[in-house]
């Protein structure tokens, strides 16, 4: 269940974004951000600096896009209670 529930939720954070003004830079980042949580999810893998990377995204959204920072705490709150 955890697993489908990143899915959607980083599915939510793309839409978000897609609605929202973000810089071709960032937007690359998430996208490098939004595949490597796949891989981690589909592998069951332990990757703490991918946690650590979601940390400084939401911390970045949060002033500039409260939205997309919502969507990535729960991200970052998914992964965690999978112990990924």
């Amino acid at each position: 269940m955890s697993k489908e529930r990143i899915k959607e939720l980083l599915s939510q954070l793309r839409e978000e974004l897609r609605n929202t003004d973000v810089d071709e830079e960032l937007d690359k980042m998430i996208g490098e951000l939004d595949k490597d949580i796949h891989a981690v999810v589909e592998r069951d893998a332990d990757v703490g600096d991918l946690i650590d990377r979601a940390k400084g995204f939401e911390a970045d959204f949060a002033s500039k896009h409260p939205a997309a920072s919502r969507f990535m705490r729960e991200v970052i709150d998914t992964l965690v209670r999978m112990g990924i």
